[in-house]
């Protein structure tokens, strides 16, 4: 039987991957139809409607592409949770429930990957290791 650790590794690779491949699909659509949106997209920050696609493109496509890798995974999912609020709060501020739900969810997610990290399958967990493994609860550790 898997330990515990290896299970919750295992939730957070699935929950990773799973949840950064659909956004990345909303980011591509944006990103192959940049030149339809770019004077049209919301400008909820007020940075001009073109910078908000790209800032929401890069997220969207760059900031996944990093958590499905679980490479910077808490850093890189602060800018897609980031997004998020300003969809949820601000661009749907007004709409029903039912259209802010989806941009509610993924916040949910991404602000659990910020708390939680990548887990032990991720790029964080080889490039970020430790030289030794970390003392068991109970034992002497000598400097």
């Amino acid at each position: 039987m898997p330990s515990r650790s290896t299970l919750t590794s295992v939730g957070l690779l699935t929950l990773r991957v799973a949840i950064s491949g659909l956004m990345l699909v909303h980011g591509l659509q944006k990103a192959t139809a940049f030149s339809d949106l770019q004077d049209k997209f919301p400008d909820p920050l007020g940075m001009g409607s073109q910078l908000s696609l790209i800032a929401a493109i890069g997220a969207e496509v760059g900031c996944s592409l990093l958590l499905i890798l679980g490479l910077g995974t808490r850093l890189a999912a602060i800018p897609l949770a980031l997004t998020m609020v300003v969809a949820l709060f601000v661009v749907h501020a007004e709409d029903p429930w039912k259209v802010k739900e989806l941009a509610a969810v993924y916040l949910c997610v991404y602000a659990s990957l910020i708390l939680t990290g990548a887990g032990e399958f991720s790029l964080d967990r080889f490039v970020f290791k430790r030289n030794s493994p970390p003392a068991k609860e109970g034992a002497r550790t000598t400097s």
